[in-house]
């Protein structure tokens, strides 16, 4: 006996091609795929539009078994050369759309006792770096919220995996990224020379997303599947490196840390 399921991914560029004509421009993959795939425009910031994208998967599918959050976008930015607007609409996005979709989704993955959300973080959501503040502080959040639902829905037989993935060869470091419009020099060899790596490096990253759709494919049909799943050799790397300085910093300043409670007996 096979089963289907059905896939809701929450993606979006920008809020302009969150559109009917985006959802056309993969009308060839979906050709002949009709029971399996459902093309939908949907931006995360509109909250008509996820209840339409949601209930329309819902009906056509009757169910929806797996979430893949993966609406963001980055900003390469150091914390002085941010904007408010641009801060605002980063947030919006990438952590409010994804709480949004996944609020709406779970209701149905509730009263079937099963269901798995799997939230694109990054290795950013757990070490962050010059230029990227704004852009780790939403993947900060995504990681804290995620690690939340998972506490909260194991009981509810839903399942949640937090996606750390390194560079790989997607737009994010193109088109759909923004830079400061104001630069300031003082950050040319912190925030600058990172936002420059960023850039020269679009297009040439190691990760290849087809391999990491694989592996979350072969993951959402795990019985137990990871919390965390880093993808990408230098995700891996660093984020092993980020736990050891972590115990470092935290053995550092033990005899602080232990002398902030009260006494014994007090």
């Amino acid at each position: 006996m096979t089963m289907k399921t059905s896939y809701l991914a929450a993606a979006l560029v920008t809020t302009t091609l969150a559109t009917p004509a985006l959802a056309d421009s993969i009308a060839d993959l979906v050709k002949g795929r009709e029971d399996i795939a459902l093309p939908l425009a949907l931006d995360v910031n509109d909250a008509a539009q996820i209840d339409t994208a949601v209930g329309r998967a819902e009906e056509h599918f009757g169910r929806i078994d797996v979430l893949v959050n993966n609406a963001g976008f980055g900003y390469f930015a150091a914390i002085e050369e941010g904007e408010d607007d641009e801060i605002r609409r980063q947030f919006e996005t990438n952590v409010f759309g994804l709480a949004a979709v996944t609020r709406r989704v779970l209701p149905g993955m509730r009263a079937r006792g099963a269901g798995h959300i799997f939230t694109l973080s990054s290795m950013g959501g757990l070490t962050s770096h010059p230029g990227l503040g704004y852009y780790c502080a939403t993947k900060f959040a995504v990681e804290a919220l995620s690690e939340a639902l998972a506490k909260e829905t194991a009981p509810l037989g839903i399942k949640v995996t937090i996606v750390e993935p390194s560079g790989f060869r997607t737009d994010w470091a193109g088109r759909s990224a923004a830079d400061p419009k104001t630069v300031i020099d003082d950050y040319a060899e912190t925030a600058g020379r990172l936002r420059e790596i960023l850039h020269e490096d679009s297009g040439s990253q190691r990760g290849d997303p087809e391999r990491a759709a694989r592996i979350m494919i072969d993951v959402a049909a795990q019985s137990e599947p990871p919390l965390r799943l880093p993808l990408g050799s230098y995700s891996y790397s660093a984020l092993s490196a980020r736990l050891e300085e972590l115990k470092e910093q935290f053995e550092a300043v033990k005899d602080l840390t232990l002398a902030a409670d009260f006494p014994e007996g007090e």
